[in-house]
């Protein structure tokens, strides 16, 4: 018989995708564990998914949400979390999956631990290309994140939100400033609480990818990347630019972005900025654009630049 408050909230911000959202719910269908609720918020300007998920609400607790209006990301999934009844929440966006059919169970299985916050490995698969892209997290990575969350700056080993199971307790709010390093601040947020965490080597979680995702339209635009990472730098302090991983991953954003001039950074956010991003892109001007692209020159000429100048 099922307990009053499920174990788990699998929590599904929807927009307009029914076709992955019906695999989605598929998935929840076979799964073996069932102490569970699914809570839809629904930010479509249409009826589709409301239309959809009637007839899935006799196979498994569901409960739909129609926001009065649009909420986008991740205010959408801010509202879906917070509907939520379960003691542990199982984000899903509406274009993954789960892997098979004991996914679920696998998660359950480490809710009896201290550790509250819980990631799995993940295979991401664009069905529209024919590719599969398995993703696992080292174990020096996972060192590397437990000495210092803000590590993940530099690259989301964790991934994307779907991979993630969170205790309601340690559970926070998805910053609604960022897009597209909204996921890894929202871990940096949770971790650096010394919340402890568990990687479970499965992968569990299919991602599905498409050109539609936000990810494409901010890979690598100054306008999205540049204020959102000065934001974020704020937000924790200049002291993070430490880290040396973080360090290296400002190099390679103005590396990458063709950024020349303190004037360009000005250009996309308009403030001083901090001397030690300034010295850092002026170290970078000493070279060449072809020298820059050979990975083993830059990472030496980072290296020499980090220890030169560390954040005041």
């Amino acid at each position: 018989m099922m307990n009053a408050i499920p174990l788990i909230s699998i929590c599904i911000p929807a927009y307009k995708r029914v076709h992955s959202l019906k695999r989605l719910l598929d998935s929840i269908e076979k799964q073996s564990f069932k102490n569970f609720e699914v809570v839809i918020t629904d930010d479509s300007p249409d009826e589709s998914v409301q239309k959809l998920i009637e007839s899935y609400k006799k196979k498994f607790p569901l409960l739909y949400f129609k926001n009065p209006t649009s909420l986008g990301t991740p205010a959408n999934w801010n509202a879906c979390i917070d509907k939520a009844s379960g003691e542990w929440i199982k984000i899903m966006h509406d274009d993954d999956w789960f892997a098979n059919e004991q996914s679920l169970e696998r998660f359950a299985h480490h809710t009896y631990g201290a550790k509250k916050f819980i990631f799995c490995n993940y295979l991401s698969i664009d069905e529209e290309k024919k590719t599969q892209i398995k993703s696992a997290i080292s174990g020096t990575w996972i060192k590397r994140i437990a000495a210092d969350p803000f590590s993940l700056y530099a690259t989301n080993k964790i991934g994307p939100p779907s991979v993630t199971f969170i205790h309601k307790s340690v559970m926070e709010k998805f910053d609604e400033t960022l897009k597209w390093l909204v996921d890894i601040e929202f871990y940096i947020h949770i971790l650096s609480k010394k919340n402890q965490f568990i990687s479970i080597h499965e992968p569990l979680i299919h991602i599905g990818l498409n050109e539609a995702q936000v990810t494409n339209a901010c890979f690598l635009n100054p306008s999205v990347e540049l204020p959102e990472g000065m934001y974020i730098l704020e937000k924790y302090g200049l002291k993070k630019l430490k880290n040396i991983w973080v360090y290296d991953a400002w190099w390679r954003l103005f590396r990458n972005m063709h950024i020349k001039s303190e004037q360009e950074l000005e250009h996309y956010v308009s403030r001083k900025w901090p001397r030690v991003l300034v010295s850092m892109l002026n170290d970078q001007q000493k070279y060449s654009s072809h020298l820059l692209r050979n990975g083993f020159f830059s990472k030496a000429m980072m290296f020499l630049s980090y220890k030169k100048m560390q954040p005041h």
